[in-house]
């Protein structure tokens, strides 16, 4: 099932690289909910959302997304466990970006097609880890 959301990027993506060379991108984006409730009374809740993608669309989002940047993103929603150094269990549900692009609705982009594999320009120091996890 394909999941879609908008709302902002809330740090610059962190770009990894996987044993094999593969690009790894994380980043979390922020959905503002704003309703009125009987009273009238205007409400907000905000929901973060952890996101992950591999490939192409990683670097591409490394070289693109920064923090504040309206977006969608669309996906997947996988939920990943773990057990912390302590032995506690801990989980997370994640999106498995395979679409994402900014909200033109309060910005504007210019389109610049990549070839099959984009070099990825990032200045922040990627680094590289195994396989199973990038993050």
């Amino acid at each position: 099932m394909t999941t879609t959301f908008t709302g902002n990027v809330v740090r610059d993506p962190e770009l990894k690289f996987l044993n094999s060379g593969t690009e790894a991108v994380k980043f979390t984006v922020a959905v503002n909910k704003k309703w009125k409730d009987r009273n009238g009374q205007e409400q907000e809740q905000t929901s973060y959302f952890d996101c992950s993608a591999l490939g192409t669309i990683a670097a591409n989002i490394a070289n693109t997304l920064r923090k504040g940047d309206r977006v969608f993103v669309s996906g997947s929603l996988e939920q990943r466990s773990w057990d912390t150094d302590d032995g506690q269990k801990r989980s997370t549900i994640e999106l498995k970006v395979e679409a994402c692009g900014p909200d033109l609705r309060w910005a504007t982009a210019t389109i610049s097609k990549t070839g099959a594999s984009p070099k990825v320009a990032d200045k922040r120091g990627a680094s590289s880890f195994g396989e199973d996890d990038p993050f």
